[in-house]
């Protein structure tokens, strides 16, 4: 059949409809087009956090194989990663950045509880996803005040109730130090150990707090050690829990040392505190570590060391934070493969909150993910590890704990 003048002045306007449509929806998607979703990070590159900066160089890696890989329903993911220098000013500046010049769908792991919490009520009044942060504080659980802000990690306050527990079945009467990181990040700590020692808690502990910008924790620990305390608690960041290990091997102190979940890093803390220096103490762990021989063979821990091989030939495998970097990235793959091609922030999120048992390769077995509409604590269970010279040892079971 002929195309008449009309019929095609008639298919012309209705293209020009459907483009029009398409561009709408396209303006009220930022960061997303038709073959583009484009992500948002902050990492401390520099600074005194800057150990961390592997979350991000690991993160960027991880993006490029996906889309060498052809992408999520056919679009590429734009990573744009900026370095804030662990400084929370910084971060809003960067921020601010990448929601209203670069026009991000979202952010992803954004690292650090101050510099997230400097930004949190600013990306929940946008209704920007602020997804996965790196970070363990409490409050990212927070689904009224913060719904569009969702955690990864075990809470630093449910981390504590296990040590806590731990502490008294095997020491019921002993005196407890306690250094640790003055802001949100390192006063979930306290806040878990009374949850548990209730009004035990001010007779039993001591403690102490160090700034980020310090130097150095060595006086700290010095002041710790002369309070008589048979248990030390330390809630660092990596830089800070070698410096505390070492010190403690130093001052000859004997104490039962426990370390925060964030600083177990065989490469970034355990070596450069020196390894011996460090043997007995205990920790809690939700990841696999790949100083482990029992994971030699796994085969999620075999998938990570593939991609690390392949991606990132030069980095330290030793380095926990590339393993977590991997469980945070595989987590929010999974989100961007359950959306089926909607990125509307509003999907997006739907999809965050609808994470049902999910496994992940770098996991503990039997920790998996959930969430829901309620429920912005993905992982909510550990188990204890004790340092042994060259890695940790998991021992006992993997506790659970209600999502909060």
């Amino acid at each position: 059949m002929p195309i008449t003048r009309r019929a095609l002045i008639g298919s012309s306007a209705t293209l020009a409809m459907i483009l029009t449509t398409a561009d709408a929806r396209a303006a009220d998607t930022p960061g997303v087009t038709a073959t583009e979703i484009k992500i948002g990070n902050t990492v401390p590159y520099s600074g005194s956090a800057s150990a961390y900066g592997v979350l991000g160089k690991l993160e960027s890696a991880f993006w490029g194989m996906v889309n060498e890989q052809g992408g999520v329903a056919g679009h590429k993911i734009n990573f744009v990663s900026l370095d804030d220098g662990y400084s929370p000013p910084k971060t809003v500046e960067q921020i601010r950045r990448l929601v209203e010049e670069d026009q991000v769908a979202f952010t992803f792991a954004t690292l650090g509880t101050p510099t997230n919490s400097a930004i949190v009520k600013y990306m929940n009044q946008k209704k920007v996803p602020h997804l996965f942060v790196a970070t363990g504080a409490d409050k990212w659980g927070d689904v009224k005040d913060y719904p569009w802000t969702i955690g990864w990690q075990p809470s630093y306050r449910t981390e504590a109730q296990i040590y806590a527990k731990y502490i008294l079945k095997e020491k019921p009467n002993a005196k407890i130090a306690i250094l640790y990181q003055n802001d949100d990040f390192g006063k979930d700590y306290p806040a878990g150990l009374k949850d548990v020692l209730g009004d035990k808690f001010a007779t039993m502990v001591t403690a102490s707090t160090y700034e980020p910008t310090d130097s150095t924790i060595d006086s700290q620990i010095t002041s710790l050690k002369a309070s008589g305390a048979e248990v030390l608690v330390v809630v660092a960041i990596p830089k800070f829990a070698a410096q505390a290990i070492r010190k403690v091997h130093d001052l000859g102190w004997k104490p039962m040392f426990i370390l925060s979940n964030v600083a177990i890093s065989v490469g970034a803390v355990m070596i450069p505190a020196g390894p011996e220096n460090g043997i007995g103490i205990i920790s809690a762990a939700y990841l696999k570590d790949s100083s482990d021989p029992t994971w030699k063979d796994d085969a999620g821990m075999n998938e990570w060391r593939a991609f690390m091989t392949k991606y990132m030939p030069s980095a330290d495998q030793t380095d926990g934070g590339y393993i977590a970097a991997y469980g945070l990235c595989k987590t929010m793959l999974q989100v961007l493969k359950q959306c089926n091609g909607d990125f509307s922030r509003e999907n997006i999120m739907k999809q965050v909150n609808s994470l049902h048992e999910v496994e992940n390769p770098v996991l503990l077995p039997g920790i998996k993910i959930n969430t829901s509409p309620t429920n912005h604590h993905p992982i909510t269970a550990m188990q204890l590890e004790r340092w042994n010279g060259k890695t940790w040892v998991l021992f006992g079971d993997v506790i659970h704990a209600a999502a909060t």
